[in-house]
């Protein structure tokens, strides 16, 4: 059989050499005759870990000292709570730019603790224009959810919020390209797209808003106690941090994300450029709006057999998990930092070879 590329938009491919890397040291892990699985999260080997990650990350990403690193769990989706519970506390209002499925489960959790409005257009094809004055300058943070795994979206441009806190839930697109760090108060993402193995949750927040949780918000969910215990308040996923660890290595190695955003860019533009000249399938999502990430497409007429025989067929050549997800149907590529240019050349031919064979 030939190469798998899983196109799994997450738990996602992850590099080979990183998994190769990361087989070596399975058994015993710097000749501490344990496997990095069973290291306790107090001792010297795991911490190195912790802090080596941090250090990758914070270099990778150019993370001012005014930001905190927190290594946690939960998900992007616990974030979704923790974030109204540490900041809806000066005004108690939230602004939430809708853009998708994940955004529209971020602003149902948030109203549980405050007033969120809803600013811009509840949209799933593109991205609304907004403008500063569509934000509220009392609400304590807006938040927005970078790049839309499900429908295809991205925010080209980030919307000025002024002196509000713009929060965003970056988990199918953080690595993918250089970001301004100083744009955000918080970015929050889960691991299982471009950072390493699910079970992992990094959030990067700025220190003023930290500590601003009420007595009333539990221990686990205060951002201060992660803080404060620089991230081993209780047992971390130390196998996750080790993974990702060696996936901010191996970008590091790279040419760090000025050089991953290149590769990112040749890869969809091959993908798109193949969807747009074909007469069998297209993709819905148009212009600057487009995924870099995620690229859902369908048939032209909409032909839900034809779409069922592609991904069958599409798996028997090694190309995996294109099926689009349940609430929008038809395929979807996720082609994530890990996902190689062959990958994507091998369902480019596929998706040719098809359109021949069914038109």
């Amino acid at each position: 059989m030939g190469p798998v590329y899983n196109f799994s938009a997450g738990p996602a491919m992850l590099p080979k050499s990183v998994l190769k890397k990361a087989q070596e040291e399975l058994l015993d892990f710097k000749g501490s005759g344990m496997s990095v699985m069973e290291l306790s999260h107090r001792s010297k080997w795991f911490m190195d870990v912790l802090e080596q990650a941090e250090e990758s990350l914070r270099a990778l990403m150019n993370i001012p000292d005014n930001y905190k690193v927190l290594f946690l769990q939960g998900g992007a989706s616990q974030q979704f709570a923790m974030v109204p519970m540490n900041l809806l506390v000066n005004s108690r209002k939230a602004d939430y730019v809708l853009t998708g499925s994940w955004s529209k489960k971020a602003f149902k959790e948030a109203k549980a603790f405050g007033e969120v409005r809803i600013v811009g257009e509840d949209t799933i094809n593109h991205i609304p224009t907004l403008t500063k004055e569509m934000f509220d300058p009392e609400a304590d943070y807006v938040h927005i959810t970078t790049n839309n795994t499900i429908e295809g979206t991205v925010f080209a441009e980030l919307p000025d919020t002024g002196d509000v806190p713009l929060v965003a839930d970056m988990s199918s697109n953080i690595l993918s390209m250089p970001i301004d760090v100083t744009k955000f108060g918080i970015i929050y993402a889960g691991a299982q797209k471009n950072i390493g193995p699910a079970g992992l949750t990094i959030v990067i927040i700025r220190d003023d808003l930290i500590g601003l949780a009420s007595d009333s918000v539990p221990t686990m969910f205060d951002y201060k106690t992660h803080s404060e215990n620089k991230s081993v308040f209780n047992t971390p996923p130390t196998f996750s941090i080790y993974m990702a660890k060696l996936v901010f290595d191996w970008l590091q190695e790279l040419g760090g994300l000025e050089a991953m955003e290149r590769i990112n860019r040749e890869k969809a533009a091959l993908l798109y450029q193949t969807l747009d000249q074909s007469k069998l399938f297209k993709a819905p999502i148009a212009g600057k709006d487009r995924s870099l990430m995620n690229v859902p497409f369908v048939t032209i007429n909409g032909d839900k057999e034809l779409e069922a025989k592609f991904i069958n067929q599409a798996k028997e050549r090694g190309l995996e998990t294109l099926k689009g997800h349940r609430s929008v149907g038809g395929m979807r590529a996720s082609i994530y930092n890990a996902m190689p240019l062959e990958g994507v050349a091998a369902l480019v031919d596929f998706i040719k070879e098809f359109e021949q064979e069914n038109s």
